[in-house]
Order: structure tokens, then C-alpha cells, then sequence
């Protein structure tokens, strides 16, 4: 199905899916997840227009790349070579730079009425990125639970770091500051005013990040969450007599609150939505301590995230 066309003349498609009480819609524009329906109350944000995603989008739904969250200076050396990347977020660059990923149409190269996988080639040089690389992209629906399953291989040393940037509300409306959330993580990264990581892994007990037992995003901070953190195990998240359980084979996840969210630029104000990015550490390519992003020749980057949900 047509869900719009490009300035460039490229064609936007819409594929819906569906398995026992969930349905979805995924666009092949920045392989967007548009929307999430269980027992039909849609659960995460997504908009209205192709047009609305060119210009009003803060990535609702996108797979992000080439590397998700934040490369201090717009730069990494790899091997022994500087690479240079554009800043799009403050002296930073973020989310794979001015042209990442969420704003490319990805090709489907499979679908079945509960799954579509879609692919996308990423040129050498790409936004400053060395080698060639190819990425996939798989949802599928499983009775009660969604499952995004990423792959990628390059044809030279890269790095990679690939998530879902969907903001849930599983009151389908309102703000998330009453959603109660528990993070199975007994650590997380601490940043600084650009909000990169200073190096720390630091324990959430006795501060206001600890989400080890259930909390309500509101109760501390004013909400106001956009942090890594580092994953023992699983995640809950519960409002409206609706919980989704993720679990995930990434070591981290960006735990962000749409604090920053502007009801003028796009269609949700602050707090609309909460966003679970599983995935690696961001400024990883600038350290080293942190578990690598590097992708090589040969190699296949496999990734895996479920969300799960239960009444």
C-alpha cells in the first residue's frame, strides 16, 4: 500500500501486519514502526503524512543509523584513521549524522501477513562512515509480542550501532509521567552538558536512576530522563492495566521520556511518549572501555529485541 512519495519521486510503502491481538503498520521510510495496536489501542507514537515524517518527525518509530545515540565530535579513529562525521546535535553527531538512516526508504525483501523484513545499503563515505554496509531489519508479530530482529555485514572495518527510536504510551493518549517503569540495571552512564558519557559506569542505588524496583517516570526529576543504562536483565513498563516486557540482546538501553518533545514541531509535546532504544553504548567508538561497535569484514552483526504484552 502507497503511504506517499517523495520529492525525489521514490515511492513510500505502507505494509500492515498482524498475529492474534497485535497489529502494525511499518513503512519502508526510515523502516518506521507507525504503529502498534494491541487489542486495538495503538501504543506508540506515529503520524499522519509522509510529509509530517520529512518535517515534524523527532526519528517516531525510525531504525536509526548508522550509529544510534551520540559520537562525541563528530569523530572516531578506527584502526589508525580519523573519520569525520556532521554534527547535528550540538557539537555532536547523532542518530548516523544530518542523513541517517530514518530518513532513507529501505527495500522489503521479505513479508508474510505477521512479518516484513526490510533492507537498506549504506554506501563507503556514507555521512563520514567508512566501508560499504548492508542492513536488515525484521518485525514480526507473535500473538502477543513484537519482535525486531537486526542484521548487517560490511565490506569494510565500521562501526555499527542500530535501534527502534518508537515512543510508546500504553495509555494510547495523554503524557507517560504515570507509567510505572522498572530497569533490570544496576548501572548507568553518567554525561556531561552534551550528553556524552564521561567514562563511568555508575551505580543507580540511592539516586534518583535507580529503577531497579518499579517507579513512576514523574516521581523524581521532573521525569526528565535521557540516559544509557547498563542492562542486567529485562525491562517492564505499565499503565492502564497494560504491561510490555523487553528483553533484548544489547547491553544497554537509552531510557528517554520525550522530555524534549515540542507540541509546535511536531504533533506531541513534552512527555507524550517514552523510548526504550536497546543497543550499545553511545560514544563508543571513543572508548574503548565500552563493549565494541566495530563491525569487520566478514563478520555479521545479529541483534534481537522483544517487547512483550500482557494485560
Amino acid at each position: 500500500m502507497i503511504f506517499g512519495t517523495l520529492p525525489s519521486g521514490e515511492t513510500v510503502e505502507r505494509v500492515e501486519l498482524s498475529s492474534g491481538r497485535l497489529r502494525a503498520e511499518v513503512l519502508t521510510y526510515g523502516a518506521v514502526l507507525r504503529s502498534l495496536a494491541v487489542s486495538g489501542l495503538d501504543v506508540v507514537l506515529g503520524l499522519d503524512t509522509l510529509e509530517d515524517y520529512r518535517t515534524r518527525s523527532r526519528y517516531f518509530g525510525a531504525v536509526v543509523g548508522r550509529y544510534g545515540n551520540r559520537i562525541a565530535g563528530g569523530r572516531f579513529t578506527l584502526d589508525g584513521r580519523e573519520h569525520r562525521l556532521p554534527v547535528n546535535n550540538g557539537p555532536n553527531s547523532l542518530h548516523g549524522g544530518t542523513e541517517g538512516f530514518d530518513g532513507k526508504v529501505w527495500t522489503i525483501t521479505a513479508r508474510t501477513p505477521a512479518s516484513v523484513t526490510l533492507e537498506l545499503t549504506s554506501p563507503d563515505g556514507d555521512q563520514g562512515y567508512p566501508g560499504t554496509l548492508t542492513a536488515a531489519v525484521t518485525y514480526t508479530l507473535e500473538d502477543d509480542a513484537l519482535r525486531l530482529d537486526y542484521t548487517a555485514e560490511t565490506d569494510a572495518p565500521t562501526v555499527l550501532n542500530l535501534t527502534n527510536h518508537s515512543y510508546f504510551n500504553l495509555t494510547g493518549g495523554g503524557d507517560v509521567l504515570g507509567h510505572l517503569v522498572r530497569l533490570d540495571a544496576a548501572h548507568y552512564l553518567p554525561v556531561d552538558d552534551g550528553k556524552i558519557p564521561t567514562g563511568e559506569l555508575a551505580p543507580v542505588k540511592g539516586t534518583p536512576f535507580d529503577f531497579t524496583e518499579p517507579h513512576a517516570v514523574g516521581e523524581r526529576m521532573g521525569g526528565a530522563y535521557d540516559h544509557c543504562y547498563v542492562l542486567d536483565g529485562d525491562i517492564e513498563v505499565s499503565a492502564g492495566g497494560l504491561t510490555m516486557r523487553v528483553t533484548t540482546t544489547e547491553p544497554g538501553v537509552q531510557f528517554y521520556t520525550g522530555g524534549m518533545l515540542d507540541g509546535v514541531a511536531t504533533p506531541y509535546g513534552p512527555f507524550a511518549g517514552l523510548c526504550l532504544e536497546t543497543q550499545h553504548f553511545p560514544d563508543s567508538p571513543n572508548q574503548p572501555h565500552f563493549p565494541s561497535t566495530v563491525l569487520r569484514p566478514g563478520e555479521r552483526h545479529t541483534s534481537s529485541t522483544t517487547y512483550r504484552f500482557t494485560a
